[in-house]
């Protein structure tokens, strides 16, 4: 059998696999931050950034901080701090390149998320700059998102996968080692995976003492 044959091409052919979305699941999208967004998003410590450049390479970055880190800035807009981290700013870039962004917020214990769509810019204003540094230390930028599509996706994928199961998870001996995947896909061969994680906990300890507010 060809790949062809076992390949969907067509949104018809979608429709045969299908069925409809009800009415009510086409009806739950909002085109502001209500109530209702901004009580989420306040309570949320994660947030997935999905963005794509101009040629079409597409980049997922997790984004994190204390609940309330995304700021609602009216009923238009939020903006997220851009903290510290490897610099290669593959979100930065993308939406300097497109100006389009896509957002998944989870609030920690809770299978629902809130997912939106919309427009983005990188920021440098001073007055969003400095809504971030009660609780972190101010950012180079922020990036600023104008909803055009907003909605509450449901939790079947968290209770699919037992996110916040602590039953279901793998023992610390059966997770996987990032400091042996770096080594790998680095291709280095004078350092252990072992080593690269003693090295990785303290650039972790480093940058997250360096994301606090400035001290006098």
């Amino acid at each position: 059998m060809s790949l062809e044959s076992t390949t969907v091409t067509s949104e018809a052919q979608l429709a045969e696999l299908y069925r409809r979305p009800t009415e009510s699941v086409l009806a739950k999208e909002t085109q502001t931050f209500d109530d209702a967004c901004r009580s989420f998003i306040d309570r949320s410590t994660f947030v997935v950034v999905s963005t794509s450049s101009a040629d079409g390479e597409l980049d997922a970055s997790p984004r994190g901080g204390p609940a309330g880190f995304v700021k609602v800035l009216d009923g238009d807009r939020l903006a997220i701090p851009d903290l510290n981290g490897n610099n290669r700013l593959d979100s930065i870039r993308n939406i300097v390149q497109t100006g389009r962004i896509a957002l998944l917020f989870v609030v920690p214990g809770l299978g629902e998320t809130l997912r939106v769509n919309g427009a983005a810019s990188v920021s440098i204003e001073d007055e969003i700059l400095d809504l971030f540094t009660e609780e972190l230390r101010r950012p180079k930028t922020a990036i600023v998102v104008t909803i055009e599509q907003g909605f509450v996706h449901c939790a079947k994928a968290f209770r699919r996968g037992g996110l916040w199961e602590p039953d279901t998870w793998p023992g610390v001996e059966e997770r996987p080692s990032p400091g042996e995947m770096l080594v790998a896909h680095s291709g280095a061969t004078d350092v252990t995976g072992a080593e690269v994680e003693e090295s990785l906990e303290r650039a972790y300890e480093h940058g997250l003492a360096y994301d606090l507010p400035e001290s006098d």
